[in-house]
């Protein structure tokens, strides 16, 4: 391991890590040699440094590290910067621009998954496990700074300068002086993942006897084929249906229905808000011309992307072998009625589908545009279905609080309650849209110590069966296997089940469920509002107002708060003010990409939801 110390004042911190097995140190400071040396036991700790083989450097700029070292020693595991100062009475803006410039300059010198330490004093990092905080604009927001440089805080502990052989602080006001270090704090940076791209996708799925290509919607296109199922799947996502299966499997005979079901439905959706579903305009293969089909397929996107509405616009071209209308899969209903019409589809067997579907939401941390649904399909006898649901409820009632237990300790209180008794506004967006696609007699509700109510994980409806004589009736329970993951394994933002960052997967090794812990603390929120005029006469789409905001900010929105809401008097025009909050949960922000943000946000919601911005 490569070590590099910056900024050192007597060197006694370098000494203490010079003897370390498998480490070479490369300790360095500011001052002179001369200088460094006529500090108190700088000129002993310097000396043993050199006879361990350590290398000494002086006249060192932490904020042009480059010009230091030649392009093949530049790969540093691990860079020191113990209690950073620009000198004498510098106030904290200098010292956030020096950060600043360290850490752009320490991105130039560090291994990929290197570390970047830097010890702070007691409330000068602005972060919450300073004790007390400061008020934010008299701290020197650690966080907020290094996120511009592409750096994420991934640890905080305290900084035990007596634990640290030799080791004593100097350096205060740029004199050969002591300071405080109670309380002081040691920040572990690590590298972000960089910034997604989101370039055009197209994707091809089965429509009927025709293979039909598509472009997916841009807030979607990191997350469309990520193959959580597969079998080669380590994410928590697949664990947890493999587990509620192997528990059904002990009480019910069971068809596993893995055969690869279509993205697209095609059709009306009866009941269903048309503002929350991914409208798509797909091209048939033998369309002519690559060239002409990608426009084409350009073309659709946006539409989409405004709320493309079949009853509204009509663009059926004329000749054309399959209707241009078209939805993204919100539900695995349909799925589950052609499974219904099939002769072999008996009694007491349970019939399981799995896979994502897509559906326009609300930004919340627990409302999803996208999750893996899973469906259970059964025929019971009419008259005996209350109690196959009591059965079959009890089953994954039982193997949740298994799974909970095991992973954190805690059994978790999980209801069968009945749909009459819940008011709408106890509805989570997920069973809310379930409530659109048919009646439902059950909530399958999870409580947690946080929120004892609980939270819709699944729900539980019955149909009659297709056979107008038949004397069966269909059971069909849906669970959302993302959220029932967040909440075994202590996950609060369901954006991160989607991260690209690899310290994600590393946490649930060959598929094993367990308390998640954040490679991200405190990440950096941005605040933004935005007022406009809606346009006269027309009912304003929230939904498409924060599908916008997830598609220009690639769904580092944490949260929209409607602010203010004021009727012109005379006009009648009506205005709306807006909180938009800027947080990645998993990758570096910074203010400056924010601010871009929400330039970008007002600019296409003028475009495309015909407001007036104030």
């Amino acid at each position: 391991r490569r070590v590099l110390l910056l900024g050192e004042g007597n060197f006694s911190f370098s000494a203490s890590l010079c003897g370390a097995e498998g480490t070479h140190v490369v300790a360095t400071s500011y001052e002179s040699e001369e200088e460094a040396s006529g500090r108190g036991g700088a000129a002993r700790s310097i000396r043993r440094l050199r006879e361990s083989g350590a290398e000494v450097v002086f006249s060192v700029d932490c904020t042009k590290l480059k010009d230091y070292f030649l392009p093949g020693k530049r790969e540093f595991d691990c860079i020191y910067f113990n209690f950073p100062h620009c000198g004498r009475k510098a106030g904290v803006v200098k010292n956030r621009e020096l950060l600043a410039r360290f850490f752009r300059s320490s991105a130039e010198v560090l291994a990929e998954e290197g570390e970047v330490h830097v010890a702070l004093c007691n409330g000068q990092g602005g972060t919450p496990a300073d004790q007390p905080r400061r008020e934010w604009h008299n701290s020197w927001q650690i966080v907020a700074v290094a996120a511009g440089a592409g750096f994420i805080l991934s640890n905080v502990h305290p900084f035990k300068a007596e634990t640290i052989h030799g080791y004593k602080c100097t350096g205060y006001r740029s004199q050969d002086k002591s300071f405080c270090v109670e309380g002081a704090l040691n920040h572990v940076f690590t590298r972000s993942t960089p910034p997604l791209c989101f370039t055009p996708v197209s994707c091809r799925t089965q429509l009927g006897s025709q293979e039909v290509s598509f472009q997916v919607p841009q807030v979607l296109v990191d997350k469309i084929n990520r193959g959580f199922l597969d079998l080669n799947s380590n994410h928590p996502v697949r664990a947890v249906k493999e587990k509620l299966i192997a528990g059904l499997r002990k009480a019910f005979p069971l068809q596993d229905i893995n055969s690869c079901l279509p993205l697209l439905h095609q059709g009306h959706l009866d009941g269903v808000c048309h503002s929350n579903v991914f409208w798509i305009t797909p091209s048939p293969e033998e369309a002519p011309g690559t060239e002409e089909m990608s426009q084409g397929l350009a073309n659709a996107v946006l539409l989409s992307h405004v709320d493309f509405c079949p009853d509204t616009d009509k663009d059926v071209q004329e000749g054309c072998p399959i209707p241009q209308q078209f939805y993204l899969r919100p539900s695995l209903l349909p799925h589950a009625q052609a499974i219904i019409q099939k002769g072999a589809f008996l009694p007491g067997t349970l019939h399981v589908l799995s896979g994502p579907v897509f559906r326009k939401c609300l930004i919340t941390p627990h409302s999803t545009p996208v999750f893996h649904e899973m469906l259970i399909v059964f025929a019971v006898h009419r008259g005996t279905e209350n109690s196959c649901i009591q059965m079959l409820a009890e089953n994954i009632k039982t193997t949740i609080q298994f799974l909970h237990q095991a992973v954190s300790g805690i059994k978790p209180s999980i209801n069968l309650r009945e749909a009459t008794s819940l008011e709408t506004t106890e509805l989570s967006d997920f069973a809310a849209f379930e409530s659109q696609l048919g009646e439902i007699q059950h909530f399958l509700c999870m409580g947690t110590d946080t929120d004892t109510s609980g939270s819709c994980v699944g729900i539980i409806r019955t149909a009659p069966h297709v056979s107008e004589s038949s004397e069966l009736v269909v059971v069909l329970a849906s669970l959302n296997l993302d959220l029932l993951a967040m909440l075994l394994c202590g996950i609060s933002d369901w954006r991160m089940l989607w991260t690209s960052d690899t310290r994600f997967l590393r946490q649930f090794p060959e598929g094993q469920l367990r308390l998640f812990k954040s490679f991200s603390l405190y990440p950096p929120s941005y605040v933004h509002d935005v007022s406009f005029w809606v346009p006269d006469g027309e009912q304003f789409d929230e939904v498409a107002f924060h599908t916008i905001a997830r598609r220009v900010s690639g769904e580092t929105v944490l949260s929209i708060q409607l602010r203010d809401s004021f009727q012109q008097t005379g006009t009648g025009r009506k205005s709306l003010c807006y909180r938009v909050t800027f947080q990645s949960c998993d990758r570096a922000l910074s203010c400056q990409e924010a601010a871009e943000m929400q330039l970008h946000f007002r600019k296409e919601i003028q475009q495309h939801l015909g407001v007036t911005l104030r």
